[in-house]
């Protein structure tokens, strides 16, 4: 009978279903139109740099480490920030299905025993002529409850949980591409600051030699004791370098262990052989405005935030109507446990149940006014993250290409400066030099290696930048 109870309940709700859902209530969304400025060439594009093939997901790889590549696959498995990222995804899918569920009968069992008086049992007690009595109590009911979606109230629903939890995907993604970067920088700034340390310790012992030979001549009577001394600063500027960059590099091993999930005692010390950063074969590849905005995360998520919050107008406007359901039940009483399923005391029933706030509709219009406001700031939002894309990108791209320009310029610079260096160092040794023009020499050959390392450092860092602004990564 339950069955047969539950089978008739279904049949009208279904077919009432099936013939209005169609009449949902509230703005049907429609995915808001780009600018064609937006979509075209990115504008900070240099041929010498950059080219216009599509960036791939994995862009690390085109660096050809296999160290790096090692980082970010285990950074992807263990990183706490992607962890939790996966389990806020899990929880708005669990909420999609929980919002699914509203398009089906939802039905509720309850069985209950109690030992006492009931006033029910002891009037009927009374009228057959038996004294009041303690006795056990049991019922059982079966409630069976179905929504007619009449204006899209559970449809609008099901489009806000599906939209939530696109863009929690999307936020998931945007996490993805932000470990995936962040690993690379911090490997890269491992790789530069070794070959920092290694123009320092270089720079050192050229300054050590030459200040041996200064204290060798005044020992022989060819210059003064004031420029030992000078000679001797300069040693000592430039090992007061070293120890800054030692601890930056043991700073970045630990930036790069707390990515991959370690603790600092587990920290990937096998990075610090790497005393040259990561270098490109070939030009990086950019796509165009249209792939970029499409790949964003970001962009993705905002999307979908506006797609959720217009559905939620529908929701807010669908309660201006009544909502109607069909509910069942089946069940009954009995002071014998056994007997609940013979019990000729059993009741049934089937019927509409209608639910409306009116006239007084003061609260519904005020959500409806609250959820346009909302899709209105979704919207605003939306085009703020496109406008950010494209901004972020060309920054990007536009720091790269200017500190391309500058390695290239003072990569000529410390040609220049070793070859004064060398021919100031024999006319030196040759007493055709003072010592003064020689320190001279010394000290800019120390900068220009300095800044050659410093822009080698500069430059991977703003290629990752690059690369995490194009989106890449998260696929």
């Amino acid at each position: 009978m339950i069955s047969a109870m539950i089978r008739r309940a279904r049949g009208p709700a279904w077919c009432a279903a099936a013939a209005l859902t169609a009449c949902a209530v509230g703005p049907h969304y429609q995915a808001p139109t780009l600018e064609d400025s937006a979509q075209g060439p990115l504008v900070s594009v240099t041929a010498a740099a950059e080219t216009s093939d599509p960036i791939p997901d994995a862009w690390w790889r085109l660096y050809h480490d296999a160290k790096l590549d090692g980082f970010l696959v285990e950074a992807f498995a263990a990183n706490t920030d992607l962890k939790a990222a996966e389990a806020n995804l899990t929880a708005a899918r669990a909420m999609l299905q929980a919002a699914n569920s509203a398009r089906y009968p939802s039905t509720k069992a309850e069985t209950a025993g109690t030992y006492g008086r009931d006033p029910a049992t002891e009037e009927i007690l009374g009228i057959v002529g038996h004294a009041p009595e303690n006795l056990w109590i049991f019922d059982a009911l079966l409630d069976v409850s179905y929504e007619v979606d009449l204006f899209g109230h559970v449809r609008r629903s099901i489009e806000a949980a599906r939209a939530d939890a696109a863009a929690i995907a999307a936020a998931r993604d945007a996490v993805r591409i932000t470990v995936a970067a962040e690993t690379a920088r911090a490997y890269a700034q491992i790789c530069a600051l070794g070959e920092q340390l290694t123009a320092a310790h270089r720079s050192l012992e050229i300054v050590s030699q030459e200040a041996s030979i200064t204290v060798q001549r005044h020992e022989a009577g060819a210059n003064s004791q004031f420029d030992v001394v000078r000679a001797e600063g300069l040693v000592a500027q430039v090992r007061a370098a070293i120890p800054p960059f030692e601890g930056q590099r043991r700073a970045a091993l630990f930036q790069l262990a707390a990515l991959l999930g370690r603790t600092p005692a587990r920290a990937p010390t096998e990075a610090m052989e790497c005393v040259i950063p990561p270098h490109l074969d070939s030009l990086i590849p950019v796509g165009d405005g249209a792939a970029l905005l499409k790949r964003r995360p970001d962009i993705r998520q905002s999307e979908r935030r506006l797609a959720g919050a217009t559905a939620r107008i529908g929701i807010a406007t669908a309660d201006l109507y009544p909502r109607i359901s069909l509910t069942g039940f089946y069940g009954g009483v009995t002071t014998s446990f056994n007997d609940l399923a013979t019990n000729p005391a059993r009741a049934s029933g089937i019927g509409p149940s209608i639910s409306w706030a009116f006239p007084n509709q003061a609260l519904p219009r005020a959500r409806i006014a609250q959820a346009r406001a909302n899709a209105t700031a979704a919207l605003a939002s939306f085009d703020g993250s496109v406008l950010t894309a494209l901004k972020e990108t060309e920054q990007a791209l536009a720091n790269y290409g200017s500190e391309l320009e500058r390695r290239q310029a003072l990569g000529n610079a410390q040609e220049k400066a070793q070859q004064a260096f060398d021919m100031a160092h024999d006319q030196f040794i040759n007493g055709a030099l003072s010592n003064l023009d020689l320190l001279t020499t010394e000290q800019i050959l120390v900068a220009a290696d300095a800044a050659v390392a410093a822009s080698d450092a500069a430059l991977i860092q703003n290629q990752i930048a690059v690369f995490k602004a194009l989106g890449g990564g998260w696929n």
